[in-house]
């Protein structure tokens, strides 16, 4: 089975604008992604898409592979998409966020690897467990719920599934009750496609969360689980840490 790795970049952010140029630590945002994303093995490539001339130019410069998509693309998933009806040859495209400079081999090699061994799949994602109470309140955290198959049944920005005597006493269970939701998937291309002809349906437009968008479609979405996370870059304090990281090295 052909694999892809897409990196979807839009140049705006509202949080800390320009966020795949910044450069201080000698790299852009977007390289160090890139550069982790080409470290997973088992795929047949990696490819930033964008609308954005300036990220292509700075792309194409540090040699990487980009392709410019459509400005009309509203979502990263749009933007994959797009590539995908160029690359009939791939079998699963895996989304991976641009802002992720740390995301694991691992990782991407895991969620591929749901794909593949689960034909009757059409979707894969990852989650790790929460094991605060301020993270599992936080909105801005993507909880999901999965069933004993490892199928995911709902994603939430609120705290799920609701415990009626207290969130503190499941908190640290061996077998983790709350799991955040990580932005990478895997899509087999077919339903790619079919997803990003689908229009924005209730629950996603209330959440505000793609994902549900396939579960109200009726489609599978398997969830795999590991203990550590990458850390996504939303702010300037989340950048900061990551020059900071980096120079220590």
């Amino acid at each position: 089975m052909n694999s892809l790795v897409v990196i979807p970049a839009r140049l705006q952010s509202t949080r800390l604008p320009q966020k795949l140029l910044l450069a201080e630590t000698g790299k852009p945002l977007i390289q160090h992604t890139y550069e982790a994303a080409c470290r997973a093995q088992g795929t047949c490539g990696v490819i930033v898409a964008t609308d954005h001339q300036s990220i292509e130019s700075v792309v194409s410069n540090f040699g990487g592979e980009v392709v410019m998509t459509s400005e009309s693309c509203a979502s990263g998933t749009d933007r994959v998409a797009e590539v995908a009806r160029a690359r009939p040859d791939v079998d699963i495209f895996i989304n991976v966020q641009g802002d992720e400079p740390e995301i694991s081999a691992e990782a991407i090699e895991r969620v591929r690897f749901l794909l593949e061994v689960n034909p009757d799949v059409s979707m894969a994602t990852l989650a790790t467990p929460i094991r605060s109470l301020e993270k599992l309140r936080d909105p801005a955290c993507v909880k999901v719920v999965c069933g004993d198959n490892g199928r995911a049944l709902y994603f939430s920005r609120s705290p799920i599934p609701h415990v009626r005597d207290g969130y503190e006493s499941v908190l640290n269970a061996e077998k983790p009750a709350f799991l955040q939701h990580l932005g990478i998937y895997a899509y087999r291309r077919d339903f790619l496609l079919k997803l990003a002809k689908s229009p924005p349906s209730e629950l996603e437009q209330l959440e505000k969360l793609e994902q549900l968008r396939v579960l109200e479609m009726g489609e599978t979405i398997l969830v795999g689980t590991i203990s550590e996370p990458s850390i996504g870059i939303d702010t300037p304090d989340d950048y900061a840490a990551f020059v900071k990281k980096m120079c220590n090295r």
